[in-house]
């Protein structure tokens, strides 16, 4: 398969199986996604990943951001358990007097998709979440987020379950958005 044809077949996958790969298969990847174009060679990111109880403990620090208790709060704290493997994505805003802080911005991004792509052709189901979460004082304090830096979301990556319904994705015209001057 071609790398246009890997792309164009990208899709998020909202359910994936508890199967997730492992730090040293996730190495590799992560060193093709620092290949993005990244202004200045700043790196302006880093990622985290969270398993097993870390992903309970992302889903109280939801809850407490909203102050939800009880059976609200049950269902909110369960949603990073819905893959066995979160990977969080933080912008680190680095001081740069020719990188402007939105071009950092942009390279974290980059990474971000980027990774979901190389997952993808890994064979894995990668869904990334985002919501009004990542700003909430509880949950940059379980990510151990600096001043400089900002939760992009999550990439949830499981296994791809054994019946995945074939993508009915709408046509796109390019000459909607590609235009000349």
């Amino acid at each position: 398969m071609s790398l246009l044809d890997a792309v164009a077949a990208r899709k998020s996958h909202s359910k994936v199986t508890s199967d997730a790969p492992t730090h040293a298969e996730l190495l590799p990847l992560v060193a093709a996604a620092a290949s993005v174009a990244d202004y200045g060679s700043l790196r302006p990111w880093r990622l985290i990943e969270l398993r097993d109880d870390a992903r309970s403990r992302l889903g109280t620090a939801f809850a407490e951001a909203v102050g939800l208790e009880g059976h609200h709060a049950e269902k909110l704290a369960s949603k990073p358990l819905r893959a066995s493997l979160l990977i969080a994505v933080v912008a680190v805003n680095k001081p740069s007097h020719k990188v402007l802080p939105w071009e950092q911005d942009v390279a974290t991004a980059g990474v971000a998709h980027t990774l979901s792509l190389l997952l993808h052709d890994a064979g894995w189901g990668v869904m990334w979440r985002t919501g009004p979460h990542v700003d909430a004082p509880a949950v940059r304090e379980l990510h151990g987020l600096a001043d400089n830096e900002r939760l992009f979301g999550w990439l949830y990556v499981g296994g791809l379950p054994e019946k995945v319904k074939p993508e009915k994705k709408s046509k796109f015209d390019p000459e909607s958005v590609l235009s000349q001057l």
